[in-house]
Parts: C-alpha cells; structure tokens; sequence
C-alpha cells in the first residue's frame, strides 16, 4: 500500500461521522462480557471486512468498542464482535 493511501485511511477514523472505535484487549473482552453476563455470539456483529476493524487489524472474535457522541443522547457505548464475513 501507497503511503498517500495509508494516510487517506487513517483519515477515516478521524471522520466527524465515524465514532471512536477500540480494540479491546483479552482481559478487556473478558471484563465486558462478564459485566454484561453475556456470551460473545449475543453481542452485535461487525465485518472483518468493515474499513474500521480491517484498519484496527480487527481478528474474528475480537471485540470492538464503539463510542459514539450525540447531542441529545450524549454519549453512548456498543460492543461488536468481529465476525469473517
């Protein structure tokens, strides 16, 4: 890859329509299911291939932290696993 198109990607997570998305770590993934008393497969799915997680080098069965911003909500957090299709 062209570092013109590296640059042009990591753009993309700066976008003011992209919420901030992390890449939990094992004991992270671990914490949130345990908090949430849920199973990985109940948790809503993201795309090994959605541009996010292929930039975060996103793996099937990591989990993904979404936060997002809203004027009248806030801020709110969602949790993804990552899936391979």
């Amino acid at each position: 890859m062209t570092p013109s198109k590296v640059k042009v990607k990591k753009k993309i997570l700066k976008h003011e329509l992209v919420p901030e998305h992390k890449l939990l770590s094992i004991e992270e993934a671990a914490e949130v299911l345990r908090k949430y008393n849920v199973k990985p497969y109940q948790l809503p799915h993201i795309s090994v291939n959605d541009p996010v997680a292929r930039l975060l080098n996103a793996a099937p069965g990591n989990i993904i932290k979404i936060t997002r911003r809203s004027p009248t909500a806030g801020e709110s957090v969602i949790y993804r696993i990552v899936v391979a299709y």
